[in-house]
Parts: structure tokens; sequence; C-alpha cells
């Protein structure tokens, strides 16, 4: 009996933390999906700094299902702006925020 219950409270408090992410939702599965996303391949074609925006040619982005192609980004951290610029190699993560195509993340 003492063993039954035993057993009982450590799967409840195992499944606890599951249970908490099925309540995130849709919504907050894909957000930890997309922030733990690879970075994709890219090159900047252009530095907007008063739009806050890259044009970045890139290879496929898993997170996003998106194929390679050449596109307009917004940025999370307009800082972002100051680290790149027309012509650089990098490699990049961006996310769906808003119904607008974000970098969260950038590294030359």
């Amino acid at each position: 009996m003492k063993t039954s219950i035993l057993l009982m409270t450590v799967l409840t408090l195992a499944a606890t933390p599951l249970a908490g992410l099925a309540q995130t939702g849709h919504a907050g599965a894909a957000q930890l999906a997309q922030a733990s996303a690879p970075l994709t391949d890219g090159e900047i074609r252009r530095v907007d700094k008063e739009a806050k925006k890259l044009t970045i040619k890139h290879g496929p982005i898993q997170n996003l299902d998106m194929p390679a192609m050449t596109m307009v980004f917004q940025v999370k951290d307009a800082a972002m702006l100051d680290q790149v610029k027309a012509g650089d190699k990098v490699r990049f993560r961006a996310e769906k925020d808003g119904g607008q195509y974000t970098v969260t993340k950038i590294e030359k």
C-alpha cells in the first residue's frame, strides 16, 4: 500500500511540468521551439537603420518552414543593425512575432 502511494506521488510530481507545458497551448510550444531553433546561413543585402530592418538572402529557415529566398526582416534589437553591413555572411535566427518576421539573434 505504501509503495503504491509513493509511486503515485512520484508519477504526479513527474507529470506536473508537462501539465504546465500543455496549459501554455500551441503558441507557448511554438515560441519555445522557435527560441531553440538552429541558426540559418545568410548574407546581408541591405541594412535599413531608419526602418530597423535587414534584407537577408538566406537558406531554408526550418522553424518557420520557409524556403531559401531573399527577404526583409525586422530586428528584435536595433543594436543588431550596427553589427553587420551589406555583404556580410551571417548566421541568424528568425521568429514570427505578431505577424512580423523578426531576427532575434545574429552572428557573423
